[in-house]
């Protein structure tokens, strides 16, 4: 007995229509802070709320030429990470057959 063929799109529509459904329903099964349990956020929470008193202690106590110092060591330990960043991305975005470049010269940084 033979089965009549539908539609290949049909069939490809009815995949990705339950492909969505499941991702949707994974999704709403996943805590704010992805695998994280309430412990663990609260933990989390308190090290950020800990951190920011630290900071403002320091502000308090450290001389403002001090603080503008330590300001701008904090951004450019921010921007080294966004240039990791960056080419940890741009590392990923690129086809595995792709040739390998040649990393860019390192070039030495004054921190002041």
């Amino acid at each position: 007995m033979a089965e009549t063929v539908g539609d290949p799109l049909d069939h490809l529509r009815d995949q990705l229509r339950a492909t969505q459904d499941a991702a949707e329903r994974l999704a709403r099964e996943v805590p704010p802070q992805g695998w994280a349990s309430p412990a663990d956020r609260e933990a989390t929470a308190q090290e950020v709320q800990a951190l920011v008193a630290l900071l403002q202690a320091l502000r308090d106590v450290v001389p403002p030429e001090l603080w503008d110092q330590v300001r701008e060591v904090v951004r450019q330990l921010l921007l080294l990470l966004r240039a990791i960043l960056d080419y940890v991305v741009d590392r990923l975005d690129a086809p595995a057959s792709a040739p390998r470049r040649e990393p860019p010269p390192v070039e030495d940084i004054p921190i002041a």
